[in-house]
């Protein structure tokens, strides 16, 4: 009978440790036919140009349960800059802005994340844009966190991202003057990331 009895608290206490282990960070890859980078910046005090970059991905390691962020890092190529305008298209690459020939890539790399609550928070990280690193904060929504309910069925999360900074700071100074092109720009992501 003392047998089965330390038996059983054995296996109760295992069962207690096993359901009160802290989760494990997981790692979430952005998928790509659901990752949109876009931007606001005015043009000649009249209207704000919107535009996109068509191609980029990226991933992150966070640990859900304790809303804790152990990296993230987004890349963005550049030369898929898209304004719905050749001719603007060709001279957003050129030197005059990304010069993106020389300097294909846009990074960004998390440094820290800071929860407001549950489902929102501030997301602090170094961004890499014509060679060129500072730091940026985005304000953060999370949208959703579920099984994707078609199509690949898997843990996803869905997020909404803004910042607005400073194109002078990274060097990009063309038609600054007479606010031609304005300095402040919009950066826009909106994404689902699958766990992986």
């Amino acid at each position: 009978m003392k047998t089965k009895t330390i038996a059983y608290a054995f296996i109760l206490s295992s069962l207690l440790a096993a359901t009160s282990a802290p989760a494990e960070p997981r790692e979430f890859e952005i998928h790509e036919d659901h990752f949109s980078v876009g931007f606001l910046v005015g043009h000649i005090g009249f209207k704000y140009q919107l535009g996109m970059f068509l191609e980029a991905g990226g991933r992150f390691v966070w640990d859900e349960e304790a809303n804790e962020l152990h990296s993230g890092e987004v890349i963005v190529q550049a030369d898929s800059v898209f304004t719905n305008h050749d001719r603007r298209d060709r001279h957003v690459r050129s030197g005059d802005f990304l010069n993106a020939r020389r300097h294909p890539e846009i990074r960004f790399e998390a440094t820290s994340w800071e929860p407001a609550d549950a489902d929102t928070g501030t997301l602090r990280g170094d961004l890499t844009i014509i060679g060129q690193t500072h730091p940026v904060e985005l304000e953060v929504k999370i949208n959703r966190r579920a099984y994707y309910p078609f199509g690949h069925e898997q843990y996803t999360v869905g997020m909404s991202m803004r910042t607005v900074i400073q194109r002078s700071q990274w060097g990009m100074t063309y038609a600054l003057e007479g606010d031609l092109v304005g300095d402040d720009v919009e950066l826009i992501l909106e994404f689902e990331a699958i766990a992986q």
